[in-house]
């Protein structure tokens, strides 16, 4: 397995690059399902993706807008450089973190039921967290540690607020530990990449859970947001509260009730023809470091990751934001209760960390995403680290989802691009004109 990093490519400016305005949801134009039309329609978003593709930056570049179950999708490109295959909105896409809004709706699903709280203490599920350490100094030493006074609890693990670590965001002995023992829950390729480190896989999410029980904190639970596992280990949480393996849960609650049938944590057979590569950019250089055809999700993982291990396509993934846009509605079926989701697209973090800043920008963050403030109210969503990123706004009454397939993710601006055309094709002011 290979780790490499996997922050969001969020815009600065937020999902939306400044908000949609209230009540514009109205003068919007119907959404169109032809490319041609979806074109016409959003040239913000069309002359994104092209300028990508025809400027051979990436080989195919999907975005996809919802609103009103209805889907606009523009496609530039193919799937794999050197093969016609064109990239399309079936398409199957690494989603890397977008993965953890999906766990995080899964469990708010069990808060919804009973069967957790936010404030449910960690060690209730999992004893072997009931006497944690805390580094002294974050990133530094492995043996001079305290007790934790704060127990981690669900809204912890949901807000990365648990003080639990990310070999890709630490540094020094910690990062290393995480890495020797397998606490690395992600996978890249098959094959040795420059640059990226590989790192063994544990067999399961029982043995990563209590794995990672044994290493330090990095921060007292409660005290700062820092990016973690610890929406895999909610993975582990789900499957002790329900008796049911993660991946059988979610596609139980979530994936089968959505009709995403082009979702998991493996590519099946039948489907590995609408596999895209994903490439890395060393030098300027659009290099495959997991070729579709021998791609390391063609084979089962080790255990399912609940932070990093989903492929989808981007009409599946967008039936995932439809739902959440609908308070847990989709073509009249109730996926999710209403409260659940209203609870879970809001700022959940500790009342001490309201107002902190998620990779530079003040935000909430809910139930593993985002939760826009300010100018950026009314949004929830997260991105990859192949440069996908998903968003719903309830301001504008869509969702929204880019797809391409490239690392690092920050290599390229179009993460930050991507919400502000969405934005420009979609103000108001400009389709009332």
């Amino acid at each position: 397995m290979v780790q490499t990093g996997m922050q969001p490519a969020l815009s600065r400016r937020g999902f939306l690059g400044g908000a949609l305005l209230a009540g514009g949801a109205g003068l919007m134009p119907r959404l169109a399902f032809a490319t041609p039309e979806a074109e016409a329609l959003y040239p913000h978003l069309a002359r994104l993706a092209a300028s990508y593709v025809d400027g051979g930056k990436l080989p195919g570049v999907v975005t996809l807008l919802g609103l009103g179950g209805k889907q606009a999708v523009i496609a530039r490109g193919v799937q794999t450089l050197g093969d016609p295959t064109p990239a399309g909105p079936d398409s199957l896409y690494r989603a890397y973190s977008m993965t953890k809004p999906i766990t995080g709706m899964a469990t708010m699903i069990l808060i919804d039921e009973g069967k957790l709280t936010l404030d449910t203490p960690l060690a209730d599920i999992l004893p072997k967290y009931a006497k944690m350490q805390v580094q002294v100094t974050p990133d530094g030493s492995l043996t001079d540690v305290r007790p934790a006074r704060t127990p981690i609890t669900i809204r912890h693990l949901l807000t990365h607020t648990s003080g639990l670590g990310y070999s890709i965001i630490q540094k020094g002995p910690i990062k290393d530990a995480y890495e020797a023992n397998g606490l690395v829950p992600a996978e890249v390729s098959h094959f040795p990449v420059p640059g990226l480190t590989v790192a063994k896989t544990l067999p399961s999410l029982a043995a990563f859970a209590d794995k990672l029980a044994e290493m330090p904190l990095v921060y007292e639970p409660g005290t700062m947001w820092s990016y973690s596992v610890s929406l895999d280990l909610l993975g582990r949480v789900i499957e002790v509260v329900t008796g049911k393996p993660f991946d059988a849960y979610v596609q139980e609650r979530i994936f089968g009730p959505c009709g995403m049938t082009s979702s998991g944590f493996q590519v099946a057979p039948q489907n590995a023809s609408r596999l895209t590569t994903n490439y890395g950019l060393l030098n300027g250089k659009l290099v495959p470091i997991d070729p579709a055809a021998k791609s390391i999700y063609l084979d089962p993982p080790a255990y399912p990751f609940g932070g990093a291990g989903l492929v989808t396509s981007p009409r599946d993934y967008d039936r995932f934001l439809q739902m959440v846009l609908n308070y847990g509605l989709l073509d009249g079926r109730r996926v999710m209760n209403e409260h659940a989701v209203r609870l879970g697209t809001s700022d959940l973090l500790p009342p001490a960390l309201v107002g902190t800043k998620v990779f530079g920008r003040v935000s909430g963050f809910g139930a593993g995403g985002r939760v826009g403030v300010g100018e950026d109210a009314g949004t929830y969503g997260w991105s990859g680290a192949a440069g996908t990123v998903g968003f719903v706004s309830y301001r504008g009454n869509l969702s929204a989802g880019l797809w391409v397939q490239y690392m690092p993710s920050g290599a390229l601006p179009i993460g930050e691009e991507f919400p502000i055309a969405v934005r420009n094709d979609l103000m108001p002011q400009k389709i009332a004109a």
